[in-house]
């Protein structure tokens, strides 16, 4: 519940709320929630029913208003505005963000409140609402509320727009404000918190504290870049606009896509109620590695099961990094021999680049893991520690087969966030289209992807950030400037593989498997260089370099053809461009 933000001493707004939330609230003096956001709008998000029941046995009174994202009409401002007249305060009202349900709250206050005191009570919170000051300006001079409304334009315009303010987004504005710092570039991101994701499988080991892997987003964001504290609902690309939750539009010359990737816990049958209980854990999400580590010690006999999805997915040997540190703990500890460790994964081999195999079979042997290729977790039963998987066979035959567990690392299916599959920018299977090479859209030139939503076929790894976000800002000033695109993406990908505490086999390669080692060594060999490397290094290289625009080791390969830009593109002319 940290994203509750208090409008006024009875109002006050949040972000998703779950089930456990409503004994807090109850303790902490509300008597009404608000859910403003419609069920089945996110990968994650508990149905309105389960809210209500959970509310009712807190003693709260419960009351689901939906709205749709971006579409904030005057119907829905009515609704909210005879709602509040109606219910017991303090009363909390809850979306996505929180944006929607501040939105409604100022709408259906200002008829009688001044518009600047709404913005300004809104902005305290970190809710920006400057796109409904028209709204809300007639509203405070009682005009008709038929009047059509201005929210289908942009209220902001930019050189650049780039949605997401993870590792991707933040790397690639650095990399743009290092070329030309004079564009005028937005930020659209809604959380709060930045993490350093890869760190994560360290705290899950007791090797990293959490709190190292969290900055503030402000920290984060690159300085001279606006961020824009909102959520993305859509785009409107022939128009070149962004439309935000609120129904704000935001314009731009060219768009950069990355928001990351979404969790599906839903995906398997009840392994959502048992996260974080029950021996069931997973280091890809930060409130549970700690939990992870909390496992690992107390676990000293019985079976340990650690899973992998279909891919792709975010690190694709973060699964079995888990594995090998909790492995190496409990030899360590000398129990390991009274530990069944067996790995499941839904893919067909144990990595993806054939060359890494063998190092990492000598440990899957010295920890004496049984591997279950072509398994896939398909449904969990916390109290009971019990598992099911579909396995699949050679000939294509499955089964469905149950395990009993003790320990349970599972790992989330993984896809594009819901506004992104339901887009113009999306391919047919629901990722951002992005030439390889390039990182263009293949439709809308001024359109690029980076990060872990894109589709091109590389490891989805903070490392292939690194290396396509100078790709990328080289192309967007190229297009930008009236150039075509010249800088190219090879597939770069980073995988340091934690085989035990002091040693890392650093797998590097790009498009195709092939190997892209970074220094002339043995990739295959487990070194303790890569672990200082992984352990003391890559946080300060993530926060103080990539994030800031200091390119190490990254610089892209060009087109032999027309040479770069000599100067970079001029800022856009706000006035001129928006008639405003």
């Amino acid at each position: 519940m940290d994203s509750l933000k208090r409008l006024t001493p009875f109002f006050a707004v949040a972000a998703q709320l779950q089930p456990a939330d409503m004994g807090a609230l109850a303790a902490a003096g509300f008597r009404c929630v608000i859910n403003n956001r419609p069920d089945n709008e996110g990968e994650g998000q508990p149905s309105s029913e389960a809210m209500r029941a959970a509310a009712l046995a807190s003693g709260l009174d419960y009351h689901y208003l939906p709205v749709v994202s971006g579409q904030i009409s005057d119907a829905d401002v009515s609704a909210f505005s005879q709602l509040l007249n109606q219910v017991r305060g303090p009363v909390l009202a809850f979306c996505r963000t929180g944006t929607r349900s501040s939105s409604l709250w100022a709408l259906s206050e200002a008829h009688h409140l001044d518009p600047l005191a709404l913005l300004s009570a809104a902005r305290k919170q970190g809710y920006d609402l400057t796109g409904l000051a028209p709204r809300l300006e007639q509203r405070w001079q009682n005009a008709p509320l038929n009047v059509p409304q201005p929210n289908t334009r942009p209220t902001q315009r930019y050189d650049v727009v780039v949605v997401g303010g993870g590792a991707a987004g933040c790397a690639v504005t650095a990399s743009l404000l290092r070329r030309a710092p004079q564009l005028r570039i937005a930020v659209i991101e809604p959380r709060d918190q930045h993490y350093y994701q890869p760190g994560w499988t360290l705290v899950g080991a007791g090797i990293f504290d959490r709190a190292r892997t969290e900055r503030p987003m402000a920290r984060c964001i690159p300085q001279g870049a606006q961020w824009i504290r909102a959520a993305v609902a859509g785009f409107e690309a022939d128009e070149q606009r962004v439309v935000l939750e609120d129904g704000n539009r935001v314009g731009y010359r060219a768009l950069i896509v990355c928001p990351g990737l979404s969790l599906n816990w839903d995906a398997v049958e009840g392994l959502k109620e048992t996260l974080g209980k029950n021996g069931v854990t997973s280091n890809y999400q930060f409130e549970l590695a700690p939990y992870t580590w909390q496992l690992v010690q107390n676990l000293r006999r019985g079976r340990a099961l650690f899973t992998q999805p279909p891919m792709p997915i975010k690190c694709a040997g973060a699964p079995q990094k888990a594995l090998y540190l909790s492995c190496d703990w409990w030899r360590k500890e000398g129990v390991l021999k009274d530990i069944e460790v067996e790995f499941c994964t839904a893919g067909a081999v144990l990595f993806g680049v054939s060359t890494f195999v063998p190092p990492l079979m000598k440990y899957v042997e010295r920890y004496n893991a049984q591997l279950n290729f072509n398994t896939t977790l398909s449904a969990v039963d916390g109290p009971g520690r019990k598992a099911w998987f579909k396995q699949v066979d050679a000939a294509g035959n499955s089964q469905t087969i149950e395990k009993s567990f003790d320990f349970l690392h599972a790992v989330p299916a993984q896809c594009a966030p819901e506004f992104i599959r339901q887009s113009p920018l999306a391919n047919a299977d629901g990722w951002v289209e992005a030439d390889h090479e390039t990182l263009r859209h293949p439709r809308y030139g001024n359109i690029f992807s980076l990060g872990d939503v894109c589709a091109a076929p590389n490891a989805k790894t903070a490392a292939a950030v690194r290396k396509q976000a100078p790709v990328v800002a080289e192309n967007v000033i190229a297009v930008l400037a009236g150039k075509g695109p010249q800088a190219l993406y090879d597939g770069y990908g980073s995988c340091p593989l934690t085989v035990e505490r002091g040693k890392v086999v650093l797998a590097e390669f790009g498009y195709g498997g092939k190997l892209l080692p970074t220094f002339p060594l043995d990739p295959a060999v487990p070194r303790r260089m890569a672990w200082e490397l992984k352990v003391k290094m890559m946080p300060s290289i993530y926060f103080d370099l990539m994030l800031r625009g200091r390119e190490w080791l990254a610089e892209p390969r060009h087109l032999p053809h027309e040479p770069l830009p000599v100067e970079a593109p001029a800022a856009c002319n706000f006035e001129k461009e928006t008639g405003q």
